[in-house]
């Protein structure tokens, strides 16, 4: 089967491991079932593997890939859960420390098939396309789980998304939008603060700008730029939901404002399959779709990786087996 994969690690030059063509098809272990992939998007997850952040040489070849929907062998229509937990693990799966992603320990879903655990598959609902439910798994599944379940926001609530732009800032101002929630965000680029207001953020500004008001939460992925502004836009008692660090992890830990204000710190990582469920849910019910910027065939996926290497990227990259 056709299928795009890592090769090789490069941390300096992440595409030379990316290679595209024949790989065997999938053989499904005890627990596991083949689904075959309609509609598979493309995540900084990608990236990160063809640098060997998560994924080791000795794992490759490595089909690349998190997110997927498609059909299982029953003819279901169905989204795959990409959080892959041990057998034995009761509760939450991201908090399994035996857990992996699909393209981690597992080939991932940039192919025509892929074997998945049967307990990792979801209904796809009519009223969402296959390339839209593919977008769901990672970014948007984040987003979701650092909104509602790590900080607990509610309709009315104001919330600060630092550095618009990326797939997971897009997902987080869908979702707050769609749920009542004021949402601001910063960025450097005007463009990339005029497009965040076009998608339903109520105002934006630029990195580091003094804010109207103190917010109820800050999402928090960009790390060492952004912190000192994050720690002094929430209010006493708010919270930061941090789920990455982009710019780097070792900014000054700001403690005696985070103690004297009784600010809430606290990390947040993908998702569980019931928080997927919810969040499917909610995109049928309030109309929330992610926006897709293109849709290639899988023997033009360097094109979606250059431009997301590049920055160039407004919405989701979708590969359609």
């Amino acid at each position: 089967m056709r299928a795009v994969f890592a090769a090789d690690i490069d941390r300096a030059d992440p595409l030379r491991g990316l290679d595209i063509g024949e790989r065997p098809d999938p053989k499904a272990p005890h627990g596991f079932t083949v689904i075959e992939v309609r509609a598979t998007s493309l995540n900084h997850h990608d990236l990160w593997s063809l640098r060997g952040i998560g994924l080791s040489r000795d794992a490759l070849p490595m089909i690349l890939g998190c997110d997927a929907a498609g059909v299982d062998e029953e003819g279901n229509e169905v989204v795959v859960h990409s959080v892959i937990g041990s057998e034995s693990w009761l509760g939450d799966e991201t908090l399994d420390p035996r857990r992996s992603l699909l393209s981690e320990r597992y080939p991932g879903t940039f192919a025509e098939r892929v074997a998945v655990p049967r307990r990792n598959l979801i209904p796809k609902p009519p009223e969402l396309s296959f390339e839209e439910a593919a977008c769901l798994p990672t970014a948007w599944l984040t987003a979701y789980r650092m909104l509602f379940t790590r900080a607990g926001l509610a309709p009315g609530a104001t919330v600060l998304v630092q550095g618009a732009g990326g797939g997971l800032a897009t997902a987080l101002i869908g979702l707050a939008s769609a749920a009542g929630i004021r949402v601001w965000v910063t960025s450097r680029s005007e463009e990339k603060r005029a497009e965040a207001v076009e998608l339903g953020a109520d105002e934006a500004f630029q990195l580091g700008a003094r804010l109207p008001e103190r917010v109820d939460a800050v999402m928090e992925s960009v790390g060492e730029a952004t912190w000192a502004h994050s720690v002094r836009a929430v209010k006493p008692g708010g919270t930061i939901v941090v789920s990455g660090a982009t710019s780097g992890d070792a900014p000054p830990a700001e403690l005696r404002r985070i103690f004297f204000l009784q600010l809430s710190v606290v990390g947040s990582t993908m998702g569980t399959r019931t928080e997927l469920e919810r969040l499917i849910q909610l995109c049928v019910r309030r109309g929330v779709r992610p926006p897709i910027q293109m849709t290639l065939p899988l023997a033009e996926a360097r094109k979606g990786f250059e431009a997301m290497l590049s920055g160039e990227v407004h919405g989701k990259i979708v590969f359609a087996p």
